[in-house]
């Protein structure tokens, strides 16, 4: 790379000290003897040329000077300024001698650039130690994207899954719920046809005789246990003290009790009666 920057101007220093040699020479020489000329032409290229070699060697160094540098400068622009004066004063070529009349400025500017490559330049073990630090820092780049990429598609599993249960549980609950109703559907049929209060007659009566059997859809809810009757335990009710019973625990609250708050408080009480026997008396109280 120094070679890239440090070569280009040296080549054009080297041809813009020629031409203002030349031309300093071919412009003074008609107005003064050549070897004058000739003095004159190697001053601007020699001051030129020992203000650039300090300049050089300040920047070796790590220092610089302005001084040297606006001397430096000023060379290039007097040797801008022969030219351009040759250029405009000849009759031949001059726009030739006007399009390299540029150079010295240009040679001034690459040189600038060489000193700024310079003093920026780095040696190979830190553009490898750069290189290092960029490198990791792209893999951990690559890392974090691939694991959170990763962590993306899991969740997007997981919420899969999650709806694919909630969509298998709803149709669960929507059967049940359909082979519920057709069940429910199929009771409330059997209660309402004639077949079933002649049924329920005909096995009833012989048990309970004066007493119309009721068909009753079951209740959907909570239940409570009802503690276990011990054989013996209390004598069989007759009917008028069943009913008296019955009445007594109906109306032990307002407002009065239902059937399943009674059945449970006759049994807690410890009185013994069939589910046949009790509802008949519930139904025969009721009324």
């Amino acid at each position: 790379m120094k070679a890239k920057t440090v070569l280009p101007a040296v080549a054009m220093t080297a041809v813009s000290m020629v031409l203002t040699l030349a031309v300093v020479v071919m412009w003074l020489g008609t107005a003064v003897p050549w070897p004058v000329a000739l003095v004159v032409g190697v001053g601007i290229d020699g001051g030129w040329l020992a203000t650039l070699a300090y300049e050089r060697r300040l920047a070796a160094q790590g220092d610089h000077n302005r001084v040297v540098t606006a001397v430096g400068w000023c060379f290039g622009l007097i040797a801008t300024g022969v030219l351009v004066a040759h250029a405009l004063t000849a009759k031949e070529s001059a726009g030739a001698w006007l399009a390299v009349a540029w150079l010295p400025v240009a040679a001034k500017a690459l040189w600038l650039v060489h000193g700024l490559w310079e003093r920026t330049a780095l040696t190979p073990g830190a553009l490898g130690a750069i290189r290092g630090i960029q490198q990791e820092a792209r893999d951990e780049a690559a890392v974090a994207r691939a694991r959170l990429r990763a962590e993306a598609v899991t969740e997007e599993t997981r919420l899969t899954a999650v709806t694919q249960a909630g969509a298998r549980v709803a149709r669960v609950q929507a059967k049940t719920a359909q082979t519920l109703s057709r069940a429910w559907s199929t009771l409330e049929t059997a209660r309402d046809g004639e077949d079933t209060a002649r049924a329920l007659t005909c096995v009833t009566t012989p048990v309970t005789p004066g007493v119309t059997p009721r068909w009753d859809l079951p209740v959907w809810g909570p239940t409570e246990p009802v503690p276990a009757l011990t054989p013996g335990a209390a004598p069989a009710l007759t009917d008028e003290a069943l009913d008296a019973l019955v009445d007594q625990i109906r109306h032990s609250e307002v407002p009065a009790l239902s059937y399943r708050e009674l059945a449970a408080r006759f049994r807690a009480a410890g009185h013994s009666a069939s589910e046949v026997r009790l509802r008949a008396a519930w139904k025969r109280v009721v009324a």
